[in-house]
């Protein structure tokens, strides 16, 4: 079989990979292993193409991490390894396999844990390679998108009716009668069909969330748009100017106080204005690159709706990250306190990782409406769209509350997941041990159990392969750990160029520095000789005096050297002439209310124009700081990035 040149590159590189790995445990991975796995590895790659290299050995290194966890065994034959001799792990890399595992496949009582992170780079490091994917692919996501639906609809519906009856004994969603008194109310138990256990849980995360949003109005909020694309089509300076509003959305949020720049802005388009529209725009479902796996799907909002959701996602996320119920548990903006919990679960086993699937399309609206208080559920309805349209252009009604693609996603899965796993515990400390980042879940390792069957009896579906309970190897926010050590793998995403391409400079670049700091020095060479071929001399990180001034490695061999030097006596400093990847703005003209409607999205009302700065030292009266102005007609397109030579 021929080799196309891209599987061609993606051999060279794991070779290169092998001969460190066997550079930096050559006591038990000599030249003589070396060449045996070399030869298998294309042998292998010849027969399944890079799919040995996206999608066999990934397997063979979750294997590795559910052995880790001291449940299963690694059993190399079920996996297409062939076993080393009297042993469950596989011959490939068996060398390294004996420091980690033993004859059963089950992890030692104390395992290498240098050649466990040798064996997962080498596992992992195309796993999240974004190849071309097909069409059988794309239909199996939909298809996974549309079966989600079918599931959750019964949770939807035992939820949403619990809500409806809850509302009515709370007199809160029927009118009172002409004399001021309400209507006769027959008794009903407002948790029908729902486990006596479960109402207790709800009932304390109904506690819970109506503490966190006590005092919080959701019509106080300033609308921005996202980056994403909307289903409405409108794009730049279009996405200013609203010809169209569900008369739904418009009932919490007028159009003259929340979708135009000023009453002068209403004065001057009366006539011309929207109108309600009656008939609502669905969502659109798109499917965009992810990996090797296949392609992930985004519901785009409709423009209004995107507008407004951004507005209460900066609001809600404000409040909790503040709040005194959520600030040490729940995070939106860093995954830090994951990742260290991660590590501390990995060295103590006090902390348990657990990992939600199809995490964003398994909360339903029910759900959310019986648990969210009545001050702030309404507003976050009427935002959200009930309907998404599909690539066949069908339609698909939505159970779930807000899939992936609404700003407000993201806020609500957090909150619903740790009020309902906080609710399920009054012990002090295993809430304290509850960390949520969207669906990255920690929680104590007693509570684990538990903690699954609690989610999951509320509609939640739990990926248990991936969820560390026991033994030594945790996961979180990016972060693997064992025993507290660092063992996340090197991940190859792009692919590796053969022309000019910005995303690909930069990104190579950082593979090439991971390489460097992890002593795979022949990797790095690899690298650099590809990017030196095609985009010429690379400087050295020695080469600036601040990071990130731009692209940069971590070494360049003398003779390399050849970037153009000077002095810029203007800013008193050395300067080199150097490849740098930057955005082509453009300037769109638009009317200008549209540009002051923009103008206010991005920077803020006229009274948040200034901001608190330092103390004055002489009078220690504080100081004002104006904000850094910034083009209202000037955009940059996505994936606009190009090349350019520039004095760094």
């Amino acid at each position: 079989m021929v080799l196309d040149k891209s599987l061609d590159d993606s051999i060279n590189l794991i070779v290169a990979l092998l001969h460190d790995i066997q550079s930096i445990r050559n006591d038990v991975f000599d030249q003589h292993a070396l060449k045996l796995t070399t030869r298998k590895l294309k042998a292998r790659c010849a027969m399944e193409g890079i799919g040995f290299l996206t999608k066999t050995l990934p397997r063979l290194g979750k294997a590795l991490d559910r052995a880790l966890l001291g449940k299963y065994p690694l059993d190399s034959v079920k996996l297409g390894f062939k076993p080393k001799q009297g042993c469950k792990y596989p011959m490939f890399m068996g060398e390294l396999f004996q420091l980690i595992l033993d004859q059963d496949g089950m992890v030692l009582q104390g395992p290498c844990i240098s050649s466990i992170k040798l064996v997962r780079d080498v596992c992992y490091c195309f796993y999240k390679y974004k190849l071309p994917y097909t069409n059988d692919q794309e239909q199996k996501v939909l298809d996974g998108f549309i079966k989600a639906e079918e599931d959750i609809r019964s949770f939807h519906v035992r939820y949403n009716t619990c809500a409806e009856i809850l509302s009515y004994n709370c007199n809160s969603i029927y009118p009172p009668c002409a004399d001021g008194t309400f209507p006769d109310q027959p008794y009903l138990d407002p948790y029908v069909e729902v486990p006596a256990e479960q109402i207790k849980v709800i009932r304390r995360a109904r506690k819970l969330l109506y503490r966190v949003f006590r005092g919080l109005d959701l019509q106080e909020i300033r609308p921005k748009h996202g980056p994403g694309t909307v289903s409405t089509g409108e794009k730049m300076s279009e996405k200013y100017c609203f010809s169209s509003v569900s008369a739904r959305l418009l009932r919490l949020y007028p159009f003259d106080a929340y979708f135009q720049a000023s009453a002068g802005h209403t004065c001057d388009t009366v006539g011309v204005a929207c109108y309600p529209n009656t008939t609502e725009v669905p969502a659109k479902v798109i499917l965009v690159p992810k990996d090797s796996r296949g392609p992930r799907l985004i519901s785009c909002e409709p423009l209004a709706n995107q507008w407004i959701q951004q507005g209460q996602m900066r609001a809600i996320v404000e409040r909790v990250e503040r709040h005194a119920l959520t600030r040490y548990n729940v995070h939106f903006t860093d995954q830090q306190p994951n990742q260290f919990g991660a590590l501390l679960g990995s060295e103590t086993g006090r902390y348990a990782t657990l990992d939600l699937k199809e995490a964003s399309d398994r909360v339903t609206v029910g759900l959310v409406r019986l648990l969210f208080p009545d001050t702030v559920y309404p507003y976050l309805a009427a935002s959200r769209s009930r309907e998404t349209q599909l690539p066949d252009g069908s339609r698909l009604k939505l159970n779930k509350f807000a899939p992936m693609g609404s700003a407000t996603c993201f806020p609500i899965l957090a909150l619903t997941v740790w009020a309902l796993l906080t609710a399920s515990t009054t012990d002090a400390d295993t809430r304290e041990g509850i960390l949520v980042y969207g669906d990255d879940v920690i929680v104590p390792a007693e509570f684990a159990e538990y903690a699954i069957e609690q989610l999951e009896s509320f509609g939640l579906k739990i990926n248990h392969d991936k969820c560390c309970v026991t033994g030594f190897f945790r996961e979180s926010c990016g972060v693997d750990a064992y025993k507290g050590r660092n063992i996340t793998p090197m991940r190859f995403r792009k692919v590796l160029p053969t022309s000019r391409c910005p995303e690909s400079y930069e990104a190579w670049i950082a593979y090439a520095n991971t390489a460097y700091d992890r002593k795979y020095f022949t990797l790095y060479e690899k690298i650099i000789d590809r990017l030196y071929d095609i985009y010429g001399p690379i400087p050295s990180v020695d080469d600036f005096v601040y990071q990130n001034e731009a692209p940069a490695l971590r070494f360049v061999p003398d003779n390399w050297r050849k970037l153009p030097r000077r002095t810029n006596k203007s800013l008193q400093k050395r300067e080199i002439r150097c490849l740098t990847g930057t955005s082509r703005p453009f300037e769109e003209l638009t009317d200008g209310w549209s540009m002051l409607n923009r103008y206010f999205a991005e920077t803020g009302r006229p009274s948040d124009s200034y901001t608190s700065g330092p103390p004055a030292p002489e009078e220690g009266a504080p100081a004002l700081s104006i904000k850094k102005a910034f083009s209202v007609s000037s955009y940059t397109k996505r994936n606009a990035l190009v090349l350019r030579y520039s004095w760094r």
